[in-house]
């Protein structure tokens, strides 16, 4: 971890500018409804609006940008992840198969024998 102080400081303009910014993208939620009747495009685009209008008030708030940089690590941090191939991830998944298959026959006899030794011998209720 690159960061380990945290710092906790807001001021009443970063609450607003935050506040506002919600507003904005709720603004964009409802405009997108209350357009039903409108073509789909205007729809979207009133809600990309309220979007953008959000996120451009959010970035010039402190809790925005540090938000915004949050996210750049997180990006940036996704791109050093070492993804399995193909192949590995097959035999993986033919293993969790394989797992599952030996787990419900497992259940299955305990189940049966169970039943077996319950009703037939300490119970006599034969089938």
């Amino acid at each position: 971890m690159a960061n380990q102080n945290i710092e906790v400081v807001t001021s009443g303009a970063d609450r607003a500018k935050v506040a506002l910014a919600v507003a904005v993208v709720i603004a964009g939620v409802v405009g997108f409804y209350l357009l039903s009747g409108q073509p789909t495009v205007l729809r979207i685009a009133a809600f990309l609006a309220g979007l953008v209008g959000g996120g451009a008030i959010a970035w010039f708030s402190g809790p925005g940008q540090q938000f915004f940089a949050f996210a750049k690590d997180s990006w940036s941090e996704t791109r050093r992840v070492v993804w399995p191939t193909r192949k590995e991830t097959t035999q993986v998944t033919l293993i969790v198969f394989a797992f599952v298959v030996a787990m419900a026959l497992f259940l299955w006899l305990v189940d049966k024998s169970l039943e077996w030794v319950l009703y037939d011998l300490i119970l006599g209720w034969k089938k």
